[in-house]
């Protein structure tokens, strides 16, 4: 078999597996907060974790919709608009 061949395989398969994550779980955790919807700090006197501001890019929920599920999200808009 061509090296090509199991290439294009293994691309087909990692694809299926990420669009069968992104139906499963659309949403992921924040990377710019790592899900806890704040800036998180350690307080000086009791040495505890205090909750900062809201995260701006996930607005304080502390998850985002995946790359995947937004691309889904805009193709199946389009398509609902063109059908109109």
């Amino acid at each position: 078999m061509p090296m090509w061949f199991d290439l294009v395989i293994a691309l087909l398969l990692i694809t299926l597996s990420y669009a069968a994550l992104c139906a499963a779980s659309p949403l992921g955790a924040c990377r710019k907060c790592g899900g806890w919807g704040a800036r998180v700090r350690v307080s000086r006197l009791s040495g505890r974790l205090k909750r900062g501001r809201d995260c701006r890019r996930c607005e304080g929920y502390g998850q985002r919709f995946r790359i995947g599920r937004r691309l889904y999200n805009t193709v199946a808009r389009l398509h609902r608009d063109a059908a109109r």
